[in-house]
């Protein structure tokens, strides 16, 4: 019987592994352009015939014709079976590859979700080509300079507002409702009979995962109907957070060009992968998550923002930048001409010069200091303090120790501040503002109690860059308020009555356990901003309630332009009735000190659950190990008392207070 390693893993070692470097082991090479050349190690050869193209990830021989793969070569060099050369290569990039009994190996459970999405991406490809379905889509595409060539090379397609077509497709392949349903294509409404097709009347953006299987879509409008762009929701093959759009054709011509290029948009990494530069992606979203982050630098260290030059595009670089920072990633801000985006930019001047302007690129931190010495932030004390607070998260995200080293100087330089005073003020402020100095909110930035008007600017990589966005802007002192995004409250814009969320027949839910939370989901509905505050500290998935936590989640990665009842198309059955409940709860004043209060229950929260485990540790631990445990307990509870000092280690009220 043999034993078998599953696909998902000898592809995960795949692209870790760099031929070059696996090779250059065995064989003196050399570059000569886009490929490596040396000896052939088959046949014993003396001259450069041995080729590697690392963006095909493959090797092959002028005169012998051995080629293959890193894996191919291993074998054939080392006398290895195929899962000895996988798990050889996977030692040497860190991944555990494990191989299992060729019966026992279980089948893929999500295999069905992905063969319905591939049919799925197929039908919309037809309905965009049939003559007279697919004109509007054609017609929209073809404004926006795409030919039937770029339609097939990205397998664009069209959604008609026929709201029964695919499910009927599919049901002829043998795919029932429910598997439309578990995988995006289907919605099913309360009220409505039958489910309908998620998509009508779009522009369909496959969705692929790193491994190139269909996972999702994306629909674009093609007039002013709202939201412009319309993802699948979350499933068993589909997060957001952990997929890029284009990194399974990206990740190879990022290793060839040692650079990646991120985006905003669909249509923006399209027209760049059409002008020659197909080492670009774009998040399903804004910024980047964690996630995403850790999945680019897995194929590269260098990555340039290219956002639009708008005031969300400017926070969205620099969120996502903090991000890249954390993944140890070499951070380079692209800024094109006011009133540009990337696919408008590259449309008109083409790859050269685009090339120029990720030519004149700048590091993400001389970026942020370019814009603070452009406003005149560094002309007073006061605004200089200000300043600084604004650049320490930057410095704290700085992984690299170099880099961090490197941020220290040039702040030490503008503000002319001692380096080794910056460096305690970094460390006394850890990223996850644990940490507070009077007058100043829990990570903020000058916009605590007592703080002056003009610098409450909210906390850094929030709105702390808000108004940063414009070249051509003078420098006005002092700096004017952050603009502020419009109140979502039930007597603003976004809470209009809607069927899905306010439904009479909905019988109300019994109250919440998770009061810290519910104030936090409350406050999010008030003010879009507060869920990417407490995301900085506390992810949705750390949110104990599973209705609060999606509300969040939901939240914090839905478009700033969507209302509320666009949010609730996103959210199930139980959620909507949270919903209902929390938005008729009356009106909730956003108020920075009880925002901050709450994320600090939220990190005593953590602490407490620390405490259990090491007094768990402690009952079956050596003398040595239960001193270093205890003291490791004593810390925890005396950082719990300093974030909560009315309250006893185990977050019970003291006696005696309130």
């Amino acid at each position: 019987m043999g034993l078998v390693i599953a696909d998902e893993t000898v592809e995960r070692v795949r692209q870790a592994a760099d031929i070059v470097e696996v090779i250059g082991e065995f064989v003196p090479l050399k570059r000569s352009g886009g490929t490596w050349r040396g000896p052939c190690p088959f046949h014993q050869g003396k001259n450069p015939n041995f080729s590697i193209s690392p963006s095909h990830g493959s090797y092959h021989c002028f005169v012998c014709h051995e080629s293959g793969d890193v894996f191919t070569f291993i074998r054939k060099r080392l006398g290895l079976d195929w899962p000895s050369a996988v798990k050889y290569i996977g030692e040497k990039v860190g991944i555990e590859v494990v191989d299992t009994p060729r019966r026992a190996q279980a089948p893929d459970p999500n295999a069905p979700n992905y063969e319905a999405l591939a049919a799925a991406a197929e039908w919309f490809q037809g309905q965009l080509r049939d003559e007279q379905t697919g004109r509007p889509a054609r017609e929209y595409l073809e404004s926006r300079a795409l030919d039937p060539h770029a339609w097939h090379r990205f397998g664009l397609g069209f959604a008609p507002r026929d709201p029964q077509a695919l499910r009927r497709h599919l049901h002829a392949l043998g795919v029932d409702d429910a598997r439309q349903l578990e995988c995006g294509i289907l919605v099913h409404r309360d009220g409505e009979g039958e489910p309908r097709i998620r998509f009508r009347g779009r522009v369909m953006f496959p969705i692929q995962d790193e491994l190139g299987r269909y996972v999702g879509f994306g629909g674009r409008a093609m007039g002013d109907e709202q939201p412009k762009y319309l993802n699948s929701p979350e499933s068993s093959v589909f997060q957001k957070r952990r997929t890029l759009y284009g990194l399974h054709t990206a990740k190879q011509a990022m290793r060839r060009v040692e650079r990646a290029i991120v985006v905003e948009g669909y249509l923006d990494a399209i027209r760049l992968s059409l002008a020659g530069l197909e080492e670009v992606v774009a998040p399903l979203g804004t910024a980047l998550t964690e996630e995403q982050a850790h999945l680019l630098t897995r194929y590269t260290a260098n990555v340039f923002l290219l956002y639009d030059s708008d005031e969300a595009g400017q926070k969205a670089t620099f969120r996502s930048g903090l991000e890249l920072l954390r993944a140890r990633a070499s951070v380079q801000v692209v800024s094109l001409p006011d009133g540009e985006d990337p696919d408008s930019f590259v449309h008109e001047h083409g790859r050269a010069g685009m090339e120029a302007q990720l030519g004149q690129a700048i590091d993400l931190f001389d970026r942020q200091v370019q814009l603070l010495e452009r406003r005149g932030w560094f002309t007073d004390l006061r605004h200089r303090r200000t300043a600084i607070d604004k650049l320490l998260p930057t410095i704290r995200a700085a992984k690299e120790p170099l880099t961090r080293d490197m941020y220290l100087a040039r702040l030490a330089d503008v503000t002319h501040v001692d380096k080794a005073t910056l460096s305690a003020e970094a460390d006394a402020l850890p990223e996850a503002g644990a940490r507070r100095h009077p007058g100043r909110a829990v990570g903020g930035a000058g916009w605590g109690e007592g703080a002056d008007e003009s610098l409450r600017q909210g906390p850094p990589g929030d709105d702390a860059w808000a108004g940063f966005g414009r070249e051509d802007e003078p420098a006005p002192l002092p700096p004017p308020p952050a603009e502020q995004r419009p109140a979502w409250t039930p007597r603003r814009r976004g809470y209009k009555p809607g069927p899905e969320w306010q439904a009479t027949n909905v019988p109300p839910r019994p109250r919440r356990d998770e009061p810290v939370e519910r104030a936090l989901v409350r406050a999010m509905l008030v003010e879009r901003g507060v869920a990417e505050r407490v995301a900085e500290r506390h992810p949705p998935d750390t949110f104990r309630d599973p209705a609060y936590r999606e509300l969040f989640d939901v939240l914090l990665h839905a478009p700033l332009d969507n209302d509320l009842e666009q949010v609730a198309e996103r959210l199930t059955p139980e959620t909507l009735r949270v919903l209902r409940e929390l938005t008729e709860a009356g009106a909730f004043d956003v108020v920075a000190a009880d925002i901050g209060l709450s994320l600090c229950k939220l990190d005593v929260r953590v602490l407490e659950r620390r405490v259990d485990e090491l007094r768990v540790a402690m009952r079956g631990a050596t003398r040595e190990e239960h001193d270093t445990l205890m003291r490791e307990r004593l810390e925890v509870e005396a950082e719990i008392r300093r974030l909560m000092p009315m309250r006893s280690p185990r977050g019970r009220p003291k006696a005696g207070g309130t």
